[in-house]
């Protein structure tokens, strides 16, 4: 609140009112158009002012029964008052922020323009707790909550449907994902945010800007999941632009793909769609952040996802986590690598707990995985200096090469 000294009459601005007191008359102006005019006794009038000169009006209107001459809001019928109290404990209250009834009739006042007597506030919130009884907490999801009342505190809720930790364990996730742009994280995390009071904002100061992290530019990335979605439902073919990064750091349209979606995939903190080439007749997985133009093609099915050889059983999603590190589409296979013993933690973060291990000589263990040799090629190379491919010949021999070849360069 901010008070304001004039000359010949006093003003106090009041959420979006100005109140002006001129001799024995209260004056309400809103956008500096008057709304309202109030006549009033003497004594308030008097004591207004007095309030107004120690610039204590917000906090002695109330104790002093003067809020009929004071507040002018937009009032909500008194129906209103057991949402309106379940809302203000939910925003304004928490273990360590406890609302006694005076508190809540202020804030019933103030935000919402209804008047209630203090009685009725308590028996509100005995209504409340009927509804969230501490010993049987409402199996709904949307209404996990604790209402708890001490004569001597006050009332808050005791227990939400998301915990301030799980709240933000959810807003760094956001903040992780790089496939979701700068905005949509923004938002997301305002909405995330939401689920709790506003004693969480505090806690979220301490969160790193969205723009401190690297985003996709892509603006259609919750369109794209939509269209896709709904394509997989219906068992439809898809049309859409692939795009590439440039120089300028922009993406450019690089080819146009005719897809049988099958998946959304999340991958190494990207989103991948899953999908049939129809023209190569191979299976694909295009980052979802590079996606543009997504047609659904109405009259054309997908197809089936079983027919595809490799896939007579369906999607092994445990399969796809472990052994593809890198988003390749060739065929996997057995293959057998020595690595440094400090690295079976790596090992096993990569390629997961299916990875086998042998102890062998020099501090050194044998690994066999199941993977994709394009992918173990770019993952080899870079653990170059603590990993030997052993089992395919093929791929050590090109792993081999790459090695000449780079050090032709560095000579």
């Amino acid at each position: 609140m901010i008070i304001l000294f004039m000359s010949r009459k006093r003003c106090v601005e009041y959420g979006i009112y100005k109140i002006y007191i001129v001799q024995k008359k209260i004056i309400y102006y809103r956008f500096n158009r008057c709304v309202a005019k109030y006549d009033c006794p003497f004594f308030v009038a008097f004591v207004l002012l007095k309030l107004l000169r120690r610039q204590k009006i917000y906090d002695k209107i109330y104790s002093l029964n003067l809020r009929r001459y004071f507040i002018v809001k937009d009032v909500e019928p008194k129906k209103l008052a057991i949402v309106r109290i379940l809302q203000i404990l939910e925003q304004y209250s928490d273990f360590d922020h406890p609302l006694t009834q005076d508190e809540i009739l202020d804030k019933l006042a103030s935000l919402y323009g209804i008047e209630l007597e203090r009685k009725a506030v308590g028996k509100t919130i005995a209504i409340l707790q009927d509804m969230f009884d501490k010993d049987s907490v409402l199996k709904s999801p949307s209404s996990a909550i604790v209402l708890e009342s001490n004569k001597r505190r006050g009332t808050y809720f005791d227990k939400r449907l998301f915990e301030d930790a799980e709240i933000r364990l959810l807003i760094d996730s956001v903040l992780a994902s790089k496939h979701i742009s700068e905005k949509y994280s923004a938002d997301l995390i305002e909405k995330l945010c939401m689920l709790s009071n506003k004693y969480f904002l505090s806690h979220v100061k301490h969160i790193c800007s969205v723009k401190d992290w690297d985003k996709t530019d892509n603006k259609s990335l919750f369109y794209n999941i939509e269209t896709i979605d709904a394509a997989i439902e219906k068992g439809r073919q898809i049309r859409f632009d692939y795009n590439k990064f440039g120089t300028d750091k922009k993406l450019h349209k690089s080819a146009t793909h005719v897809v049988s979606p099958y998946q959304l995939i999340l991958h190494n903190q990207r989103y991948y769609l899953m999908s049939l080439s129809e023209k190569w007749k191979n299976m694909g997985y295009f980052r979802l952040d590079k996606i543009t133009n997504v047609e659904i093609l109405e009259d054309t099915p997908i197809t089936p996802l079983r027919s595809v050889e490799g896939y007579k059983n369906g999607v092994d999603y445990k399969k796809i986590a472990s052994s593809l590190p890198y988003m390749f589409t060739d065929k996997i296979e057995k293959i057998e690598f020595l690595a440094e013993e400090w690295m079976v933690d790596h090992v096993i973060d990569w390629f997961g707990t299916g990875a086998k291990f042998e102890k062998a000589a020099d501090d050194k263990v044998k690994v066999t995985v199941t993977a994709s040799p394009n992918a173990m090629e770019y993952w080899a190379m870079q653990y170059l200096n603590s990993v030997e491919i052993l089992t395919p010949t093929e791929l050590r021999e090109r792993i081999k090469q790459n090695i000449e070849n780079a050090n032709k360069r560095y000579e």
